[in-house]
């Protein structure tokens, strides 16, 4: 984790469009910083999960509910270091995430040009949400910039960069 230290309790969503390595980032995060990883895909109810699956976009009133287990796993683990993984696309929805940790949460927020999503996505395996998908993620995000606690990282660098990066974002954010 190079020498950036983060102290919990504190929370932190790993964020972004489908294939930016949500998981990928946040499960190494975890392991360097001693925090409990929570897959976020994993929070969806089934009915999303098939929607998406199906090419079937999202909207409001299905991430929703998704939104809300998130919010809750984040109002369980208070004072305790977690790190969740949510597209978390619209700043509402971050606004809503932010009232539900009930305290200090961080975003870190995965960011990359079109062509390397879709060649990201287009040699990923095993995942429900198809390639199709990207172009609905894409125009829903609203990206974060300016707001609090938003630590922004290309995703267009190795892995240890890129966590590197997040690591010195999150330390210099929380100060």
């Amino acid at each position: 984790m190079d020498d950036h230290a983060i102290a919990p309790p504190g929370a932190i969503i790993v964020m972004g469009v489908s294939g930016s390595g949500k998981s990928t980032i946040a499960t190494r995060l975890a392991e360097q910083i001693g925090f409990r990883f929570i897959e976020g895909d994993d929070l969806h109810p089934a009915a999303n999960v098939e929607k998406m699956r199906n090419g079937i976009a999202l909207d409001d009133e299905d991430r929703w509910p998704w939104l809300a287990r998130v919010g809750e796993e984040l109002s369980q683990f208070r004072g305790e270091g977690v790190i969740i993984t949510c597209s978390a696309l619209k700043r509402v929805y971050r606004d809503r995430l932010r009232a539900a940790a009930g305290g200090t949460l961080s975003f870190v927020f995965l960011d990359g040009s079109k062509d390397l999503l879709f060649r990201r996505m287009g040699h990923r395996t095993g995942h429900f949400m198809p390639l199709s998908l990207l172009e609905t993620q894409l125009a829903t995000l609203e990206r974060p910039e300016g707001e609090p606690g938003v630590v922004t990282v290309s995703i267009d660098q190795p892995l240890d960069a890129i966590c590197n990066a997040a690591c010195a974002g999150l330390a210099a954010a929380l100060g």
